[in-house]
């Protein structure tokens, strides 16, 4: 089973939805114990950097988290929930995130429209990773975001895009995965990598 935590920001049942549509069970939870529990774990996300984590931390979340890391399993970040992965973000005054990968989260500036909102087109930089086993370079995923992330690594980036600077979109450090973009709502590419992520969770249960 997945678990998909609800701390209360964002439209959660869509992405178990996302899930569904390929065949996997997706369980939306506010329980850490179902979280300690799960073969795989998605921490999605809409809203604000530190009110995410006050609410992942108010629910006990936070430890939970962290021991799904230790132990190996697959965790996944959708849109904020990929920001609140790295070090910290510069949105609203400076808050501290879970430092799985390390880096900040800055705000696009310049003379262009913000949000990055709608169909943008990847670049993969890393091939060989199995979430993005079956995607290609130019296919289209759906974003909408303020923010970006800059880590401290430019070898977890899986794959980028272009919105006056380079925007990573899928980064991957061990089992700790992130999207910035949202693939319940990238139609066949987005399910395909959601897909791509449940085989992770699966070979894991498979070698348990």
């Amino acid at each position: 089973m997945i678990a998909v935590i609800d701390y209360g920001m964002g439209n959660l049942h869509s992405v178990a939805k996302g899930f569904a549509k390929v065949g996997v069970e997706a369980r939306v939870t506010s329980d850490p114990r179902a979280v300690v529990e799960a073969d795989g774990v998605v921490l999605p996300g809409v809203g604000a950097f530190g009110d995410a984590m006050f609410n992942l931390r108010h629910l006990g979340m936070l430890d939970a988290i962290r021991r799904v890391v230790k132990e190996g399993r697959p965790l996944l970040g959708i849109c904020l929930g990929m920001q609140l992965l790295f070090s910290e973000s510069e949105e609203h005054g400076r808050h501290v995130g879970l430092h799985l990968i390390p880096g900040k989260v800055r705000r696009f500036q310049g003379d262009f429209k913000i949000p990055h909102m709608g169909w943008n087109d990847l670049t993969i930089c890393r091939p060989d990773h199995p979430l993005v086993d079956g995607v290609k370079n130019g296919d289209f995923v759906y974003f909408v975001h303020s923010y970006y992330a800059e880590p401290q690594d430019p070898g977890v980036v899986v794959a980028d895009t272009d919105y006056h600077v380079r925007v990573p979109a899928i980064v991957a450090k061990d089992q700790v995965m992130g999207m910035q973009f949202h693939p319940e709502k990238s139609s066949d590419i987005g399910l395909r990598m959601l897909r791509n992520f449940a085989d992770l969770c699966g070979e894991r249960v498979g070698q348990a």
